[in-house]
C-alpha cells in the first residue's frame, strides 16, 4: 500500500488483561502452550498427531480439506482493523470499527470473518510503541487460535523505511530506498533488512510490504519517486534481492511490489487509474528484472500494480484484477508460485472499471492469492462466497490461495511459534547496535551535487552561525521533525550555532522576507528545499536569500530533482528524505564530519530543457 498516515501518540499501556497479554513481560507459558495445543489439534484432527515443528504439504493439505467454505474465504482477507489492543481498544476505535466494518475489534474481526491477515496502521492507532504493538500482535494470535480450527494470523505492514513507516520511534528507522540506491550497496540493503525485519518479527509482524521493486524513470511520478531504488533496472533489481535476503534471513516474507512495474506513471493508484504506455521489449528490459532477481532471491510475496499495461493485457483491466499479467505472466513465464496479494482494494484505480463487489472476485479469477483492505469486507467477504456457492469460483482455486498462505505461515513459524515476548522486544528493537547501523548506512547516501568555490565542508570557523529555513512538510510516521528544526539541532550538536526558521513548501512575500531578514545576520544559510518545480516560491526564497551575499546550501529532501531549479544555490545536497536519519547524515556531511559518498541513482534532467540531461545517473561530488 501507499498511503503515508502517521498515527496516535497517546497512552501506551495496553488495556488487555494480564492473562490475555497486557503489560506483562511475555505470554504465559500456560497460554502459550493452549495455543500451540491449539493449532497442533487441529493439524492432528487432520492425520496423524503433528510435532511442534512447521506442518508439512501433506498435513497442510490435509488442513484444508477440513477447512469450511467461510473459513477458507476468510484466509484470503487481509484487513486493517483500528485499535492498540485486540480486545479493549479506545472508545473512538471502537466506533470507527463498528462504521467500518461491523465490529468493534480486532478479536471480534477475526472471529466474525476468520480473516487470514490483519495490516497495521499508524493511522489506525495499532503501533503506537514496540511493547504495545507485541501485544497487540499476541492479543490478535490469541483471539484467532481459541476459535475451533483457529489458525495463526499473518500480520503485515508497510515498513519500506525512508517517508513510507508504520512503526516509528524507538524503532530503527532506516533510509528510504532512493537513497539506499544513492548508496550502491548491496550489503547496506542486505543489513537494512536484516535488522528491520528482526524488529518486526520480535513485534509479531510477519509479512513487510517492503522492497519497492518499481524502477522510477518518470520524475513527475506522484506516487514512487524516492520509494524507488532508482532508475537503473540493474541496479534496482540488485538492490531489491539484497533485501529480499536480508528480510527473509529475519523471518519475516519480503513482498516486492507493485507488479508489473508502477515506476513510469504520473497518475497516483490512490486517486486514478494509472496506464503505462511500455511496449513488451521496453516492459521486460525496464520493469521486470527487479521482480525477475525478486524470484529468483526466493521472494515470499508479490504486490499488485492498480493500472494498465496495454501491451501485456489489451482489455482495459487494472494489473490487479488481469490473468494474462498475474497467471499468464508472473505465475507461468516468470515461474513464480509464491503468495501475490493485491495493492489496497480501496484504492481508485481498482474501483474504477468494476463495483467494490466485483473486484475480489475478478483478483482471485486473475490469480491473487491474498485481497488487501477492501473498503467493504462484508461485501467483498460475501461476494466470494456467492461466487464459489454460484460456481463462478471453484472451491479448488481458493484450495490453492489458501494452500500458499498455509505454506507462507508455516515457513515463518507461526504454526510453530505464533507469539512474541516483550523480552525479545526489548532485545531486538531499536538497540544502540542497529541505530548505530542506520547512521552509518545514511551517510553513504548522501549526495553533493553542487558546490561552489568549494563551499562545503562549512567552517566552523568561517561560518559559526548558520540559519536554517526551508520546507516543513509533515514528518514522517515516527520521526521527530520538523525537518529544520531536525537540521538545526544536528549542525547545533556538530558545533556550529544554528537556528531553524520554517518557511514553508509555498512560502509566502512576508515569510521570505523574514528569512532574507534573519540570513543577514547568519554566515551561512542553510535552506531544506521539497519538490521545487519552474513557478516554486522555494525557488524565489533561495534566489533572494543568495542575493543577500550570504552562502546558501540547499538540502533537497524528498527528490533530487530539486537541484535543476536552483542555480543561485552556492552548493547542493540531496538527502532523498526528510526522516531523522537521512537529515542527521546530510548535516555530517554539511559539517564535514563525514565526506559526501552517495551518487545519483536517477538522472536529473534540465529545468529549461528537460531532453537535456543535468546530472547523469552515478554523479556525486566529493571532498
Amino acid at each position: 500500500m501507499h498511503d503515508t498516515g502517521t498515527g496516535s501518540t497517546g497512552n501506551t499501556e495496553s488495556t488487555e488483561s494480564t492473562e490475555s497479554t497486557g503489560n506483562t513481560a511475555q505470554p504465559s507459558r500456560r497460554t502459550v502452550l493452549a495455543a500451540g495445543a491449539g493449532v497442533t489439534a487441529a493439524l492432528a484432527a487432520a492425520g496423524p498427531a503433528f510435532a511442534a515443528d512447521a506442518p508439512d504439504d501433506r498435513r497442510l493439505h490435509a488442513l484444508v480439506s477440513r477447512m469450511t467454505l467461510e473459513e477458507k474465504v476468510g484466509q484470503l482477507f487481509v484487513m486493517r482493523v483500528y485499535g492498540h489492543s485486540a480486545t479493549a481498544p479506545d472508545q473512538a476505535d471502537i466506533d470507527a470499527n463498528l462504521k467500518e466494518i461491523g465490529v468493534r475489534t480486532a478479536a471480534e474481526l477475526v472471529a466474525k470473518y476468520r480473516v487470514g491477515g490483519i495490516i497495521y496502521f499508524a493511522w489506525a492507532h495499532n503501533t503506537r510503541e514496540p511493547h504495545q504493538i507485541a501485544d497487540l500482535s499476541n492479543g490478535i494470535q490469541r483471539a484467532s487460535l481459541d476459535l475451533p480450527r483457529g489458525l495463526p494470523v499473518l500480520i503485515s505492514t508497510d515498513q519500506e523505511h525512508g517517508i513510507v513507516a508504520r512503526v516509528g520511534r524507538p524503532a530503527t528507522l532506516f533510509p528510504g530506498a532512493m537513497a539506499v540506491g544513492a548508496g550502491g550497496s548491496r550489503s547496506d540493503a542486505r543489513a537494512l533488512g536484516r535488522i528491520a525485519g528482526a524488529e518486526l518479527r520480535a513485534m509479531g509482524i510477519r509479512q513487510d510490504y517492503s522492497p519497492v521493486a518499481d524502477v522510477n524513470v518518470n520524475p513527475a511520478n506522484p506516487v514512487i519517486g524516492v520509494r524507488s531504488f532508482g532508475a537503473d533496472p540493474r541496479a534496482v533489481a540488485a538492490l531489491v534481492a539484497a533485501e529480499v535476503a536480508g528480510y527473509q534471513g529475519s523471518g519475516v516474507a519480503a513482498t516486492a511490489k507493485h507488479f508489473p512495474g508502477h515506476g513510469d506513471t504520473n497518475v497516483d493508484s490512490h486517486t486514478g487509474f494509472p496506464t503505462i504506455t511500455h511496449s513488451r521489449e521496453l516492459w521486460e528490459k525496464l520493469d521486470a528484472p527487479p521482480f525477475r532477481a525478486a524470484i529468483a532471491a526466493g521472494i515470499d510475496s508479490i504486490m499488485t500494480a492498480h493500472l494498465m499495461v496495454p501491451a501485456l493485457d489489451d482489455s482495459g483491466d487494472p494489473a490487479t484484477l488481469s490473468r494474462p499479467i498475474l497467471t499468464g505472466i508472473l505465475r507461468e513465464k516468470l515461474g513464480y508460485d509464491g503468495v501475490v496479494v493485491t495493492d489496497s482494494l480501496g484504492m481508485e484505480g481498482v474501483r474504477t472499471k468494476y463495483g467494490d463487489d466485483r473486484v475480489p472476485v475478478l483478483a482471485l479469477k486473475a490469480g491473487v492469492d491474498q485481497l488487501l483492505n477492501p473498503p467493504d469486507l462484508d461485501l467483498a467477504w460475501n461476494a466470494v462466497l456467492t461466487a464459489v456457492r454460484g460456481g463462478e469460483l471453484t472451491e479448488a482455486r481458493l484450495d490453492e490461495s489458501v494452500l500458499r498462505i498455509l505454506r507462507l505461515k508455516a515457513k515463518l513459524g507461526l504454526f510453530r511459534s505464533p507469539y512474541v515476548t516483550r523480552d525479545g522486544v526489548d532485545r531486538t528493537v531499536g538497540t544502540r547496535a542497529h541505530l548505530t547501523v542506520a547512521d552509518r548506512i545514511a551517510e553513504r547516501t548522501t549526495t553533493l551535487l553542487v558546490n561552489e568555490g568549494r563551499l562545503l565542508p562549512l567552517s566552523r570557523r568561517r561560518h559559526p552561525r548558520v540559519l536554517v529555513v526551508g520546507a516543513d512538510p509533515a514528518s514522517p510516521s515516527g520521526t521527530t521533525g520538523p525537518p529544520t528544526g531536525v537540521l538545526a539541532g544536528a549542525l547545533t550538536e556538530l558545533g556550529f550555532t544554528a537556528t531553524a526558521l520554517s518557511t514553508g513548501t509555498a512560502p509566502s512575500a512576508a515569510a521570505i522576507a523574514r528569512a532574507v531578514a534573519a540570513a543577514r545576520d547568519a554566515d551561512a544559510v542553510v535552506a531544506a528545499t521539497y519538490n521545487v518545480g519552474a513557478g516554486s516560491a522555494q525557488k524565489t526564497l533561495v534566489e533572494q536569500l543568495a542575493a543577500t551575499g550570504r552562502p546558501v546550501v540547499a538540502v533537497a529532501i524528498r527528490n533530487p530533482y530539486d537541484v535543476a531549479h536552483l542555480p543561485s544555490a552556492t552548493a547542493c545536497l540531496a538527502a532523498y528524505s526528510w526522516t531523522d536519519v537521512e537529515l542527521r547524515a546530510a548535516a555530517r556531511v554539511v559539517a564535514g564530519r563525514v565526506e559526501p559518498r552517495g551518487r545519483l541513482p536517477v538522472a536529473v534532467r534540465r529545468a529549461d530543457d528537460p531532453e537535456q540531461v543535468l546530472y547523469p545517473i552515478g554523479y556525486g561530488l566529493t571532498y
